[in-house]
């Protein structure tokens, strides 16, 4: 079997779908994207394919060295996130060749369902409360939010009230039986990391994500010593290099690979055998389209230190057969490969040239830039 083509396709609202093809008729699914950079990465995309052409796609792991080591620089959001997506798809290409889920191929399944996570929204207090009774209604036993920014580096008392407030409103909306974790999205100092996670420890919060950025894992590690909330980080940290020293240092109780970005389903996978000798846990990190949560599901059914998977789509008007949600968790996947088969005809009107920004954030006093 020989690649033969690959092809990128832009898609709406900020994703970036591949399709790899081979001489035996058989399409491989992946999705190679850096939110705000998908045509950089697609140009890296390209660029790979001198090599890809003619290989064969069913020897993952070599491929995936020659793409890594081969280029003299390695690492980095784009490189690794454009091998991510082609790593994807030779799994997908070897599972449907094979006629087996991807997971049966990496050990084999470890549990029967996938619990996942939903986020909660709105613009006020009132509204957070009631998206997130409106997610528990549907059957999810864990949610996410955030809070509002930018945030200073030392930031006002007024402000941790706030964060406080809406905390506390979803908490006592909820079960107690629902999870909540809240992602700061390395908005905050680690100083005001620090004061956050004492206000909330009285919640009973599942992880606290990205308390600060993950640069200083020095940082991290004065952070999570401070507090008794779990802390989870990984979306911005590329391959299991990338997480070495998080897990040395004990920086992060949940390591959140993003599927897309840290080198693939393989490389996941390696990441979570090296937290198991931290009893670290894994909850794969996925704010991206139903392509990415197709492999994210394939690695949580095979690793015993799995928590919890997040999702924003479940590919409806996506894939032909859109994911269910049963009870907060999605059956095993039972098809060949990934498991999906892209909506051709739904996806037409999605289609778009790859132009999406993230949102860039300013002080109001002074203008100042401040972290989204």
């Amino acid at each position: 079997m020989k690649i033969t083509k690959l092809e990128s396709i832009f898609v709406k609202p900020r994703w970036h779908f591949l399709k790899v093809y081979t001489d035996e008729g058989i399409v491989g699914l992946g999705e190679p994207i850096v939110e705000g950079k998908a045509r950089t990465v697609a140009m890296a995309v390209r660029e790979m394919e001198d090599y890809l052409i003619g290989q064969d796609p069913r020897r993952i792991e070599h491929i995936w060295q020659v793409l890594y080591r081969g280029s003299f620089y390695r690492g980095g959001p784009v490189l690794t996130s454009a091998i991510s997506g082609i790593e994807q798809a030779l799994w997908d290409i070897k599972g449907k060749w094979l006629g087996v889920p991807v997971y049966e191929l990496l050990g084999g399944a470890v549990r029967n369902r996938i619990r996942v996570y939903a986020h909660a929204h709105g613009r006020t207090v009132e509204e957070f409360v009631e998206n997130a009774k409106q997610k528990v209604a549907e059957g999810f036993t864990a949610i996410k939010t955030s809070f509002d920014g930018p945030v200073r580096i030392v930031d006002t008392m007024e402000y941790l009230e706030k964060c406080e407030e809406k905390i506390a409103a979803i908490r006592s909306a909820l079960p107690k039986n629902v999870d909540i974790a809240v992602d700061l999205h390395g908005r905050f100092s680690p100083a005001m990391a620090i004061r956050i996670a004492k206000i909330l420890e009285p919640y009973g919060i599942m992880f606290l994500e990205e308390p600060c950025l993950p640069e200083n894992v020095d940082t991290m590690v004065t952070v999570a010593r401070s507090t008794s909330i779990p802390i989870a980080t990984g979306e911005r940290l590329f391959t299991r290099w990338g997480f070495r020293e998080v897990l040395e240092k004990q920086a992060a109780a949940v390591l959140q690979p993003d599927l897309c970005h840290c080198g693939g389903i393989l490389e996941a996978k390696k990441i979570a055998a090296m937290a198991e000798v931290y009893y670290a846990a894994v909850a794969p990190h996925n704010p991206l389209g139903p392509i990415s949560l197709a492999a994210g599901l394939q690695l949580d059914a095979c690793i015993p230190n799995f928590l919890c998977q997040e999702q924003v789509s479940l590919g409806e008007g996506y894939i032909k057969e859109p994911f269910q949600v049963k009870d907060g968790y999605i059956d095993l996947p039972a098809k060949p490969g990934l498991g999906i088969e892209l909506d051709e005809e739904a996806l037409q009107d999605k289609i778009y040239d790859g132009s999406w920004q993230s949102p860039v954030w300013f002080h109001e006093d002074d203008g100042s830039f401040g972290e989204w």
